[in-house]
């Protein structure tokens, strides 16, 4: 895989080698080093960027779907626990060059927001092998051909001229992420994915405007070209949206911890309170030196929010001992049968960019693993299911 496809950029950091026969991070001392990418958020200079027409790394906002018209629907597009439909955290573009099927790939990541929620979903990810598993937390997994009905073959030119050529499906008009199968019964022209949706809406602004729609523009019919704008949905909700990029700034090893934490924009007081309190809470005398690793990995950059491990020997840096999977908690590829790999690392930054408080039943976890089909298989579905761990920082929580 080229890994510059993320983001279009790469940064570099010295990573460990794990047993093949085990997914824990190995920390001792004499561990060999392998690079790896990370993903740093900014702030998009031109949102267009971020359509999916040039298939980027983004998270926050809407999804740019890579198959726009054939996203998922039903079950799949809601949480398994309270039946909401869930909210787009990132997608990273992550095509495998050894395919000629994989020359577009796209992983989606999506959760529900409730804590109750991701509590439920972690006894959950520790059935093995499960008849029908159950989940807020969910990944897909979408791939094209060069030659496809979506997009030019040629690389996009970023001049203004760049469109797709095939249009989408029709979306949600509150949140503008999954399809709108359900029309306003009233005005027939707002669509919405499901009743939660439509009574939100109904609540927040429709029941106003649907009669002025009515009015105003009776003729009109729905829209249909599938072209959402995040300013156009009526969910004001939604995660703020970022582009995953590199860093530009390079950090050395030796950095000191005042110019690491003064170059962040994750406050020291709010870092250091944060990290004291969890350091208190942790039992055990492993728990908290998985900690201490886990911190002194990213001091070097601090504002990482994703950690790519395909293609690489580098294994995931688990915040805390209790609640990491071994190799048999990993499944199958529920599509081919085979081997999964660690595609990628969510880390816990994530949620400050996200502006998530830091409060008692606020949303929260340690880290957040997603395992891919090492085979990037092709099965019939054009959004592939894939498995998100959960690691969260009350070992409580994660017991099984």
């Amino acid at each position: 895989m080229d890994t510059s496809a993320i983001g279009n950029s790469v940064r570099n950091e010295n990573d460990e080698y794990a047993d093949e026969d085990d997914v824990f991070v190995d920390d001792s001392d004499d561990e060999e080093l392998e690079p790896i990418t990370l993903g740093f958020l900014e702030k998009p200079k031109n949102r267009w960027t971020l359509s999916r027409q040039f298939f980027p790394s983004k998270a926050g906002g809407l999804p740019a779907w890579l198959d726009p018209l054939n996203i998922p629907s039903g079950k799949s597009s809601v949480c398994d626990f309270c039946g909401d439909p869930l909210h787009f955290v990132l997608q990273v573009y992550a095509p495998v060059v050894e395919k000629d099927s994989t020359f577009h790939r796209m992983l989606f990541v999506f959760m529900c927001p409730s804590m109750t929620c991701l509590l439920r979903d972690q006894h959950e990810q520790w059935k093995r092998n499960p008849e029908k598993p159950s989940r807020s937390v969910k990944v897909f997994r979408c791939q094209l051909p060069r030659i496809n009905p979506f997009y030019l073959s040629e690389c996009p030119k970023y001049d203004g001229n760049d469109i797709p050529t095939g249009s989408g499906a029709a979306l949600c008009d509150w949140c503008g992420t999954w399809k709108g199968d359900k029309l306003c019964s009233s005005c027939k022209q707002v669509r919405y994915c499901s009743e939660k949706h439509q009574s939100m809406s109904w609540r927040a602004e429709h029941k106003i405007a649907c009669q002025q729609i009515k009015i105003s523009s009776p003729a009109l019919g729905p829209n249909k070209n599938g072209t959402t704008s995040l300013e156009s949905v009526g969910n004001k909700n939604i995660w703020p949206e970022f582009e995953i990029i590199e860093d530009q700034s390079e950090c050395n090893v030796d950095t000191t911890e005042d110019n690491t934490l003064s170059n962040s924009l994750i406050s020291r007081n709010r870092s250091d309170d944060t990290m004291n309190s969890l350091m208190d809470s942790f039992q055990g005398d492993d728990d908290k030196k998985s900690w201490a690793h886990f911190q002194e990995r990213i001091a070097n950059a601090p504002e990482q929010v994703l950690r790519y491990y395909r293609n690489s020997n580098a294994k995931p840096i688990w915040p805390i001992l209790s609640g990491r999977p071994s190799k048999d908690d990993i499944p199958k590829c529920s599509y081919c049968g085979g081997s999964m790999c660690c595609e990628f690392q969510i880390l816990p930054q994530l949620l400050y960019y996200f502006g998530v408080e830091n409060e008692t039943n606020s949303l929260d976890w340690a880290s957040i693993v997603v395992y891919a089909c090492e085979a990037s298989c092709e099965a019939s579905l054009p959004y592939k299911n894939e498995f998100p761990w959960v690691q969260l920082y009350s070992p409580s929580a994660a017991a099984h």
